[in-house]
């Protein structure tokens, strides 16, 4: 993904196709990216340097995996913000997964936290996850986690996180879940 700065705009270049799209600098990368995603419908890291896809390609589904530690896409799908991790989510990488779960409790609704392309967290993970389940449940909205990784669903369960927020096995089952909730329900309306 190419970001290009000059005094007054920032331009990001979308990672599948190369459409582009440009707003207004400020002065943290991360303030410019946040703002120009969301209201042109794109989605990725919420960090200049990561992964972006324009409107059209996000509608296309989650990026390919690869990007170590990394926030691949953050889509917003009714009443749920799907966050899409890839790569180890430890204290060198937490700051994204922080603030890509930040941006979702912005958004309200429910949090889908995909981590189908990770295959390793540690406590820093766990913590944000718990963080995020509670500002959830404090809009009266649920924490859903999709993990295939044997290895995170041990952690889930021998942490007794499994008990504290649903934990799916794909993202298709966490995202029908949670689109059946009633507060996914009430928001769509």
């Amino acid at each position: 993904m190419a970001v290009v700065l000059d005094d007054h705009l920032v331009t990001l270049t979308c990672d599948n196709c190369g459409d582009t799209v440009a707003g207004p600098r400020t002065h943290s990368a991360a303030e410019v990216v946040w703002p120009l995603v969301s209201e042109h419908g794109w989605s990725g890291s919420p960090l200049a340097d990561g992964p972006h896809r324009c409107a059209h390609c996000t509608q296309l589904g989650p990026a390919a995996a690869g990007v170590p530690g990394g926030i691949l896409g953050i889509e917003h799908l009714g009443a749920v913000t799907v966050v899409t991790v890839a790569g180890d989510v430890d204290v060198d990488t937490g700051e994204t997964l922080g603030m890509a779960l930040g941006h979702a409790a912005d958004m309200g609704g429910h949090v889908l936290v995909d981590l189908g392309g990770t295959d390793l967290v540690d406590s820093t993970a766990l913590g944000l996850l718990v963080r995020a389940h509670r500002a959830a449940a404090d809009r009266g909205a649920q924490l859903c986690v999709a993990s295939t990784s044997p290895l995170i669903r041990q952690v889930l369960r021998v942490t007794r996180l499994d008990e504290v927020f649903p934990v799916a096995d794909i993202r298709a089952d966490a995202l029908a879940r949670l689109q059946r909730h009633p507060a996914a329900a009430d928001a769509a309306e």
